[in-house]
């Protein structure tokens, strides 16, 4: 079920009438079974991945809280580590490394014909098999307390706002707000419905106009100009944002609804004046995740510059494979790992040129945060391409800068309209530094309902409707 589909418009109200009517052990039924309804309604079959990796956690989490033997205790985290990754790795990367070691061996003239199994990816699965992970692997670390209730754990790993694309909501935070029973509380219902309107205007309004730009540019992109690339490449930038901080905000706008609290999962990542920075502000749940739970565990920044910048390299690739069952994906990671490494490596000394030839410090700010955009935008260049082959074509020609004639862009209204509501974004974000908007929404209502009635109106008269899956379903 989509949160931009008629469906879901039908399914919450229901949901919250039924949620806020009970209590206790009622009330998690209602959370846990709505939610497999909200579920099923991509697939019902898959329904049975999540139980599997639900009750698996669950039992391992129970037998570490019974023994402090280490041996035991490794053997439970590897069974967890097994049954999570081998569910993610069957449905996901099969095919993926099927067809890589075919190609390996073609190219070593060893042919090969291995078949290629029709397995369907299930929407969410990248999301709550790293969220039931991290509950064993903080049980494990005695980070956490063990949860006695599988009704309770149940739900959260099943909870429908967060279910299938994030943010990843960790157990130390979850499981404490589902010991309460929330009343339906004013303040939070505007603040969270607020959010939800925002995240539905970044998804209808922006993502999907920007798609109908930026779709034709990477599918055939012999056909298009060197201008008319670039703006596809920077439409691409803000369409992933918007579509996936839009289905962010929804959830989180939900759950502040429901009385819980995640955390934000996106912070204007590029307002960022470095690769660090702006992993400290881009999908927050993944990459802390990937901090806490592979780049710490490898050695961090514990063992010398080149174990740093080796940990480093490798969390980064698996964050690109994390991301989608191909090669290109690989590359977009490491192409963050070679930026976080040469920031290491050459930031301080470019910093200090900058000092020395006496440019102001807000400058030399907005030129780092234009090349980290710059270079960020040549990544998704892999991200989104159908192949790797297509992704350095297009780097390629968008390089040919001679070639930029406006003349030769192509759906002229498309890109204009997407150019304003990009730079009304930026706007916006830029003016959210500088004032507490949600803190002058409290303070001043009627700026609430102007702002919500603004942009209902505005997604409307802007948006593109037709049920658009949200880009991060698919991984």
């Amino acid at each position: 079920m989509l949160f931009n589909s008629l469906a879901f418009l039908g399914f919450l109200p229901v949901f919250c009438l039924l949620y806020f009517a009970t209590r206790g052990q009622i009330r998690l039924w209602v959370c846990v079974l709505g939610s497999y309804y909200f579920y099923a309604q991509w697939d019902w079959r898959f329904l049975s991945l999540i139980l599997v990796s639900t009750v698996v956690d669950f039992v391992i989490g129970l037998r570490l809280d019974k023994t402090d033997d280490p041996g035991q205790r490794k053997w439970l985290l590897l069974i967890s580590m097994a049954v999570n990754l081998g569910i993610l790795g069957f449905f996901k990367y099969c095919n993926f490394f099927i067809d890589s070691f075919t190609a390996m061996f073609d190219a070593i003239g060893w042919s090969s014909s291995p078949p290629h199994l029709n397995v369907i990816l299930p929407v969410g699965i990248s999301f709550y098999t790293f969220q039931t992970m991290s509950y064993t692997i903080d049980v494990f670390r005695r980070k956490i307390e063990v949860e006695r209730s599988l009704l309770r754990f149940a739900t959260y790993v099943a909870f429908f706002p967060q279910l299938v694309a994030g943010p990843i909501v960790r157990a130390s935070q979850m499981l404490p707000q589902l010991r309460v029973d929330h009343a339906l509380v004013w303040d939070r219902f505007l603040s969270g419905g607020t959010l939800v309107v925002w995240g539905l205007f970044l998804k209808v309004a922006i993502a999907d106009s920007l798609a109908l730009v930026v779709d034709g540019r990477f599918e055939n992109p012999a056909a298009h100009s060197a201008l008319s690339l670039a703006i596809g490449v920077v439409f691409y930038a803000f369409q992933i944002y918007c579509d996936f901080n839009g289905y962010s905000t929804i959830a989180i706008g939900v759950a502040r609804i429901l009385g819980f609290d995640f955390l934000d999962n996106f912070n204007r990542p590029y307002f960022s004046a470095s690769f660090s920075e702006f992993w400290q502000r881009w999908h927050i749940s993944l990459s802390t995740w990937l901090r806490d739970y592979l780049y710490i565990p490898l050695g961090g920044n514990h063992h010398g510059v080149g174990y740093t910048y080796r940990n480093l390299m490798l969390t980064m690739l698996l964050g690109g494979l994390w991301h989608g069952a191909a090669w290109r994906f690989v590359l977009w990671g490491g192409l963050h790992g070679l930026y976080l490494v040469a920031q290491r490596v050459f930031g301080g000394p470019i910093v200090d040129f900058l000092q020395a030839i006496r440019i102001p410090q807000v400058v030399c700010r907005q030129l780092m945060i234009a090349t980290v955009f710059c270079f960020t935008c040549i990544g998704w260049v892999f991200f989104r391409a159908e192949s790797a082959s297509d992704a350095f074509f297009v780097l390629q020609k968008i390089f040919r800068v001679s070639e930029y004639q406006f003349a030769n862009v192509t759906q002229k209204f498309h890109v204009i309209k997407g150019g304003m509501l990009i730079a009304g974004l930026v706007l916006a974000e830029w003016v959210s530094f500088r004032v507490n908007v949600p803190r002058l929404m409290t303070a001043y209502p009627v700026l609430r309902i102007v702002g919500i009635a603004f942009l209902v109106w505005s997604i409307a008269f802007l948006g593109t409707f037709g049920e658009n899956a949200f880009i991060y379903f698919q991984f």
